[in-house]
């Protein structure tokens, strides 16, 4: 999830007050981390929140695609603009169009989720207002790959492999979902391997982690579709790798 967080500034505070204040908490609030669009179903709604109890704000939402750009097809939110009292809840929905049914069926798509916090026009002089946004990942996930209770049971991210190439591990995706990758250590418990970056594998591919310094029995933290953080060990033999799930 990715925040934009600048607030209510006065204009004459320096560029340097801004940059080294902390982090804003957005007034507009939202139930998840990411989206699971179930492809059997209409739409999917998700609720929202005015976590400030003196002002209204708007809420503004939109999608995007995988590379960033704004789109209204083949998903649309509804409403893309409304009014939330303060400290109020809502329901924004991600609508399907007739152009969703031509999307891949055999793998998910990737778009963005996108809401946006409008504040109220300030009656204070000399001051400027910039909103601040909330972007999430949205996967459209065909009907046919919506697991049952019992699949959910084990989980797909744990077909997962690795191969050693050099001194750094590929990661291999078979599974027909997007895997989102955001930590690696040498060991259960260890800390972050240095020079660690995040990765999303999609759905038949791999990708290259960027550290050499995983070990030889790798452990790798996903994100699953409830935004939890499970781990998985590998076990390697040779070049190949193979995952089991980390008890807490």
């Amino acid at each position: 999830m990715k925040k934009l967080t600048l607030r209510t500034i006065p204009i004459f505070s320096t560029l340097l007050c801004v940059l080294a204040a902390p982090a804003a908490q957005s007034a507009i609030a939202l139930d998840r981390t990411r989206v699971i669009y179930d492809g059997a179903q209409k739409s999917v709604s998700m609720n929202v929140s005015n976590e400030n109890k003196q002002l209204p704000y708007l809420a503004q939402g939109w999608i995007e695609d995988a590379y960033g750009k704004k789109i209204t097809s083949p998903l649309t939110v509804l409403p893309p603009v409304q009014r939330i009292e303060p400290g109020a809840k809502s329901q924004v929905k991600v609508q399907g169009l007739p152009a969703a049914n031509s999307l891949p069926q055999d793998r998910e798509s990737l778009f963005y989720f996108n809401l946006r916090e409008i504040p109220p026009r300030s009656d204070k002089p000399n001051t400027l207002q910039i909103a601040l946004q909330t972007r999430i990942k949205l996967f459209y996930r065909p009907k046919a790959l919506m697991q049952t209770a019992s699949e959910t049971a084990s989980p797909y991210q744990e077909k997962i492999t690795l191969t050693k190439v050099g001194d750094k591990y590929q990661v291999n995706n078979p599974t027909p979902y997007f895997v989102t990758i955001v930590d690696g250590s040498s060991s259960i418990k260890g800390q972050s391997a240095k020079g660690f970056e995040p990765l999303m594998v999609e759905p038949k591919g791999s990708a290259m982690l960027t550290t050499s310094a995983l070990g030889n029995s790798p452990v790798l933290t996903y994100i699953n579709d409830y935004g939890a953080r499970p781990q998985l060990k590998f076990s390697c033999k040779g070049n190949s790798c193979l995952a089991s799930r980390v008890k807490e």
